[in-house]
């Protein structure tokens, strides 16, 4: 990178930092230090709720690896896991996230303590953590890095880079707490929004010679086999997953994840929740754009050197974008690392202090003290992360890694959640049951790699599995279902708990439009 590059990141980094706190100071601060800290004070309005459920589910991990998941397919089929998390998405602002607000829910495993008992809470509790220390973090460091040397061909070790993303990202969670994060998320969207929007229009524009709809319309004219969105047996995403594993997913991550409902959880009101859900929603119907055109065009470029999927996207951003953007640009994805990395910190602080500190190792803490040790905890998560970041070299495809190992716990957790939701009969003994099958059910389909069996139909089995599980031992036991009220919760006014009249219309919108767009897609394949 030039002299300038370097100066135009460290400014323009330095700048959301400062905006940030600007932000934040005008924020209605709670009395509460716990709930200021973990929940944001519930000050959250609905565009910041939106911008950081946005940018801390995007990250390089997607643009690196879904843009070379659609350059190894050959076509859009990969489009499905950006494209379909709309649904799940509706799903949350309708159905999950009116429960979790009106109850004062600070966690989403406080509602398993509602539907069954203290252990179901504690047990998804760890599951969580776990998956936020082993898996999450440092993937995002280890990716982010990784598209960092990739596209600015810096010439510095990996641990060296990923240990300074990690030292940044740690300082907004564990100094600033839950609207810290959000609102750097929502300034850094609005970066990652132009800049990721840049990239394909000038890959499109150098395909077609000066004119991104030229490029376009290039690709319709001599390759429209590139649109098809319904993947066969061999493709990464066949169709028939979609129905299965695929929406399974998307509903643990949208809907249970506590990373990502965290952000939701802060918002002032219910409405406010539903707002910036379904804005967010909306927004993702837009990712394919940033997360797949790239590896299309990709396919085309002349003299474009790849030895791995994984390269493709790096390749376009240093084909297309201008010397004098590369910094700006790299602030930007910097700023995207930053979201997923301190979005993960934050919610394993939060789940550490109220599951764990305040239940087993010092039930009267009061919250300056809770907020300690939560501090505490995320520097020993980001510490963890920055030791296992340069490790994942070895795992090969990341965004595969990624998806496989997620399922250790997310096909025991949803399983656990819908059966909570769904089912007044369901019982902790069950419950347990169903993720103790599940794990071992999804692990055996996943490592064992049954011939002919893809992993996300894999996953959908184990699921069943483990649904049957909590069934069968749910009748048989005979010592009651429900719960006791769950601890750690806020107070919720009525005014606070009533639903945005618009959420169901937008919703029905977002589905119609998502169907549209794979109907217009699948036309154009023909």
């Amino acid at each position: 990178m030039s002299a300038f590059a370097i100066v135009s990141f460290v400014v323009a980094t330095a700048t959301v930092a400062v905006l940030t706190r600007l932000w934040v100071r005008r924020l209605d601060v709670a009395k509460d230090a716990a709930e200021e800290y973990f929940s944001g004070g519930r000050a959250l309005t609905w565009p910041v709720v939106a911008g950081s459920l946005l940018l801390t589910n995007l990250s390089t991990e997607q643009l690196v690896g879904l843009n070379g998941a659609v350059f190894g397919d050959g076509n859009l089929v990969a489009m499905a896991w950006e494209a379909l998390a709309a649904v799940a998405m509706v799903v949350t602002a309708l159905t999950f996230l009116p429960r979790y607000f009106r109850s004062g829910f600070t966690t989403t495993p406080a509602f398993l303590e509602e539907c069954f008992d203290y252990r179901v809470r504690g047990v998804v509790s760890l599951l969580f953590l776990l998956g936020y220390v082993t898996v999450l973090a440092p993937v995002v460091l280890y990716t982010g890095s990784l598209a960092l040397i990739g596209m600015f061909d810096l010439q510095l070790p990996l641990a060296v880079i990923s240990t300074g993303v990690g030292l940044l990202g740690a300082g907004y969670a564990v100094f600033g707490g839950l609207k810290s994060v959000a609102v750097s998320d929502t300034i850094n969207g609005v970066g990652l929004l132009v800049g990721g929007l840049a990239v394909p229009a000038l890959a499109l524009a150098e395909l077609g010679e000066g004119s991104a709809l030229g490029g376009l319309q290039a690709l319709l004219r001599d390759h429209p086999e590139r649109f098809v969105v319904l993947g066969g047996p061999e493709s990464s995403v066949p169709w028939p997953t979609l129905l299965t594993g695929m929406m399974l997913i998307q509903l643990f991550y949208w809907s249970t994840n506590q990373v990502i409902v965290q952000r939701a959880l802060g918002a002032r009101t219910l409405a406010d929740g539903q707002r910036g859900v379904l804005f967010a929603a909306g927004l993702k119907l837009l990712g394919p754009l940033m997360l797949c055109i790239p590896g299309l065009v990709a396919l085309h470029l002349p003299g474009l050197e790849l030895t791995a999927n994984d390269q493709a996207y790096p390749a376009v951003v240093r084909r297309v974008l201008p010397d004098w953007s590369l910094g700006l640009f790299a602030a930007v994805l910097v700023g995207s690392i930053l979201s997923s990395f301190n979005s993960a910190l934050n919610s394993a602080s939060t789940l550490f202090s109220l599951e764990f500190y305040q239940t087993y190792i010092d039930p009267q803490a009061d919250d300056p003290s809770t907020v300690r040790a939560g501090q505490r905890f995320a520097i020993a998560v980001a510490i963890a992360a920055m030791a296992l970041a340069p490790a994942l070299a070895n795992a090969g495809s990341i965004f595969a890694y990624l998806q496989k190992i997620n399922g250790l716990y997310s096909v025991p957790i949803i399983a656990v959640f819908l059966a909570g939701l769904a089912w007044k009969r369901a019982t902790a003994k069950g419950a347990i049951a169903g993720m103790a099958v599940g794990l071992g059910c999804y692990s055996f389909f996943t490592f064992g790699e049954p011939p002919g069996l893809h992993w996300l139909h894999g996953y959908a089995i184990s699921f069943g599995a483990s649904l049957v599980a909590i069934a069968i031992v749910s009748l048989l036991d005979r010592s009651g279902a429900r719960g006791e009220a769950p601890r750690s919760v806020l107070e919720v006014t009525p005014e606070m708990a009533a639903s945005w009249p618009l959420a169901g219309p937008v919703a029905i919108s977002l589905c119609v439009v998502l169907g549209t767009v794979y109907a217009l897609l699948t036309g154009l394949a023909a």
